[in-house]
C-alpha cells in the first residue's frame, strides 16, 4: 500500500478532482472549510471518542506543494490521542469522523493547520494540506470520574450493550500492580464482589459498571482511587504492598455477571438471576403462577421446600399463599427463570408467626423458578358480565381477609374490585344497578379497612363517594363521623351524626357514637379553657 513520493502529489490532488458522480462526494466538516472525500467505506457503526488512543496510516501533501511524511514508507502505523491537542486541529476534527478500516482524504484549511506561521522548510505560511488517512483502529480510554482519577483503556471489546449496575453481582479477572511495574494482587480464576461493596480498591467497582460482558481493560488511578490503606482488602497484600501506596494500574476482565434487582427499593428484598427467563412479561395481581422454591435459614437449614420439576407449587398471586416477600419478588420474574431471593425480616413477621422453626432468621434465602404463569385477563378485554363477576370474586375475597383481621390487604381487594366496574358505558340497566350496588359496598367495606388501619383521610374521602351516590347511607355517615373524630374534625362529625340520627334515630351504635362526640366536645371545650387561662396568667 506504500506510495512513491514523486507520486504523492498528483495521486492526493486526483482524488479530490474526483468525478462529480463519486459514490463518495466531498462532504464539509464543520464549518471552518475542513473537506473529506471517502474512498473507502468503514466496517463497523462506531466512531472514536476524544480521548482514544487511535492508530492510523497516512500520506500528506502541501496543497500544490511538497509531499510531507508518510506512514506507509515507515512501515508502521501512527498513533495519537484524539483530541487532545497531539496532532493539528484538521486532523483531530476529521479522524473523530472515521469508523474502522475507512479510507478518506482530507484537505485541511491554514487555520486549522499551522496557519500565517507555516511550518519550515516543507509548509509555507496559510498553506492547506491534504492528507490520505486509514483508520486502522482505536483503543478507548474514558475518563470515567472526570478528574482523572481513574482512565480505562478498553483492549478487548465485550460482548452486547448491557453493562453491571450498583447491586449486580460480578465475577471478574485482574492483575494490580503499582507505578513501577511490580504486581502486588491478580487472579486468573476469578473472583466475585458486589459491585457496591467493591473490592480491591474503588477504582475497580467504578469501572466494572462501564463494562460490557468479556470486555478487557487498562485500568490507570491516581490519588484515593488506588488501594488505600484503610481497605477492607489490605490484609491480602500485607507484606507485599509499600506503606502509604497506591495501586496504580490494573488489568481488568468482566468474565460475568449475575443481575441483583431491589425489588422493593430498600434492599429489603434482594433478587440475585441465576438464569435469565424468556420473554418480557411477569405474573401480576390474579395470576395462576407455577414455582419450585426452596427455603433456608441463615445458618442453611431448610425450613421449606415446595414443588418438583414433575409437579410444580401452584398459587394464586395476591392471595395470601405464600410469604409477601418471596411472592413480590415471583411477580418480578420471567418464566422460566431461576433466582436466589434474599428477604428481610421486614417481610416475613407473619410467616415467621406461623413457622416457629423461622422465629429466630433476620433473613430467609430462596432458590425459586418460575416454572410458568397465567396472567389474569386484564379489565378492558373483559365484557360487561365478566367484570361484575370479577368485581364480586374480589369483594368476596376482601370479605374473607376482612374476617381474619388482615386489614391492609383487604382493602387492596376492594381497591381492585371497584377498578372492573367504574368507568365503564356500556353496562345495561339491569348491569348497572349491580354495579352501582356492587361499588357502594365495596367502597363502605374499603372504609371500615381504612378506619383500623388508622388512614382517617382516606376513610373519610370514600364515605364522602358513597354519600354522593347515596345521601341518606347510614354506614357511611356513621363511618365518616368516626373518621372526623379521629382527626378532630368535630363539626363535621355532628353534621354527620345528626343527620344519621334523623334517618334512624333508633340506632344503637349512632347513639353511642354521638355520646362519644359528646364527651370530645366537652373535653375539647376544656382544653381550649386552659390554654386561654394560661395566657391570661401570662398577661398578668
Amino acid at each position: 500500500m506504500s506510495m512513491a513520493l514523486s507520486q504523492l502529489s498528483h495521486s492526493l490532488e486526483n482524488e479530490l478532482k474526483g468525478a462529480e458522480d463519486s459514490e463518495f462526494p466531498l462532504k464539509e466538516i464543520g464549518n471552518e472549510g475542513l473537506t473529506k472525500r471517502i474512498l473507502r467505506k468503514g466496517v463497523t457503526w462506531q466512531t472514536p471518542f476524544s480521548g482514544d488512543e487511535v492508530e492510523v496510516h497516512f500520506n500528506g501533501q502541501v496543497e500544490n506543494g511538497a509531499s510531507l511524511e508518510s506512514s506507509y514508507d515507515k512501515g508502521s502505523p501512527f498513533r495519537f490521542k484524539l483530541g487532545q491537542c497531539e496532532v493539528i486541529k484538521g486532523w483531530d476534527e476529521g479522524v473523530a469522523t472515521m469508523k474502522k478500516g475507512e479510507r478518506a482524504i482530507f484537505k485541511i484549511p491554514p487555520n486549522l493547520a499551522y496557519g500565517e506561521e507555516g511550518s519550515l522548510p516543507l509548509i509555507p505560511p496559510n498553506a492547506t494540506l491534504i492528507f490520505d488517512i486509514e483508520m486502522l483502529s482505536w483503543s478507548s480510554i474514558r475518563d470515567l470520574t472526570g478528574d482523572g482519577g481513574v482512565k480505562k483503556k478498553i483492549i478487548r471489546e465485550g460482548e452486547g450493550w448491557a453493562t453491571p449496575r450498583e447491586a449486580d453481582e460480578v465475577l471478574v479477572k485482574y492483575e494490580a500492580r503499582l507505578e513501577n511495574g511490580m504486581l502486588v494482587s491478580k487472579s486468573d480464576q476469578g473472583v466475585e464482589f458486589n459491585v457496591s461493596d467493591g473490592y480491591l480498591c474503588p477504582a475497580m467497582s467504578i469501572a466494572v459498571k462501564t463494562m460490557r460482558k468479556g470486555e478487557v481493560a487498562e485500568l490507570a488511578m491516581r490519588f484515593c482511587y488506588g488501594l488505600s490503606q484503610n481497605s477492607s482488602r489490605i490484609t491480602e497484600l500485607e507484606g507485599v504492598l509499600p506503606p502509604d501506596s497506591n495501586l496504580t494500574s490494573i488489568k481488568l476482565e468482566l468474565v460475568s455477571w449475575k443481575i441483583v434487582a431491589d425489588v422493593t427499593g430498600d434492599k429489603k428484598i434482594l433478587k440475585k438471576i441465576k438464569n435469565l427467563g424468556e420473554g418480557f412479561d411477569r405474573p401480576n395481581e390474579g395470576s395462576q403462577v407455577k414455582v419450585i422454591y426452596l427455603c433456608k435459614g441463615e445458618d442453611g437449614t431448610i425450613i421449606e421446600s415446595k414443588g418438583s420439576e414433575e409437579e410444580p407449587f401452584e398459587f394464586t398471586t395476591q392471595e395470601e399463599q405464600v410469604p409477601e416477600g418471596l411472592e413480590r419478588a415471583i411477580m418480578t420474574m420471567k418464566k422460566g427463570e431461576q433466582a436466589l431471593v434474599t428477604v428481610d425480616a421486614e417481610y416475613l413477621c407473619d410467616y415467621n408467626n406461623s413457622k416457629g422453626n423461622t422465629a429466630n432468621n433476620k433473613v430467609l434465602y430462596y432458590e425459586v423458578e418460575l416454572v410458568d404463569f397465567v396472567k389474569e385477563k386484564p379489565f378492558w378485554k373483559m365484557d360487561t358480565q365478566e367484570k361484575i363477576e370479577a368485581c364480586e370474586r374480589k369483594k368476596h375475597d376482601g370479605n374473607l381477609l376482612f374476617k381474619v383481621e388482615n386489614f391492609r390487604h383487604a382493602s387492596k381487594k376492594y381497591e381492585k374490585a371497584v377498578k372492573y366496574i367504574e368507568f365503564d358505558h356500556s353496562f345495561s340497566e339491569d348491569e348497572k344497578c349491580r354495579a352501582n350496588t356492587l361499588h357502594l359496598s365495596c367502597n363502605l367495606n374499603n372504609a371500615a379497612c381504612k378506619l383500623k388501619l388508622g388512614e382517617y383521610i382516606e376513610a373519610s374521602r370514600l364515605c364522602t363517594k358513597v354519600l354522593e351516590q347515596d345521601p341518606l347511607n347510614i354506614k357511611a355517615l356513621y363511618r365518616r363521623c368516626q373518621a372526623y373524630l379521629k382527626t378532630s374534625d368535630l363539626e363535621k362529625a355532628e353534621a354527620d351524626i345528626k343527620r344519621a340520627l334523623i334517618i334512624d334515630p333508633n340506632n344503637r351504635d349512632i347513639k353511642l357514637e354521638y355520646k362519644e362526640l359528646k364527651l370530645k366536645q366537652k373535653e375539647y371545650s376544656r382544653h381550649e379553657a386552659d390554654i386561654f387561662s394560661t395566657m391570661l396568667s401570662r398577661m398578668n
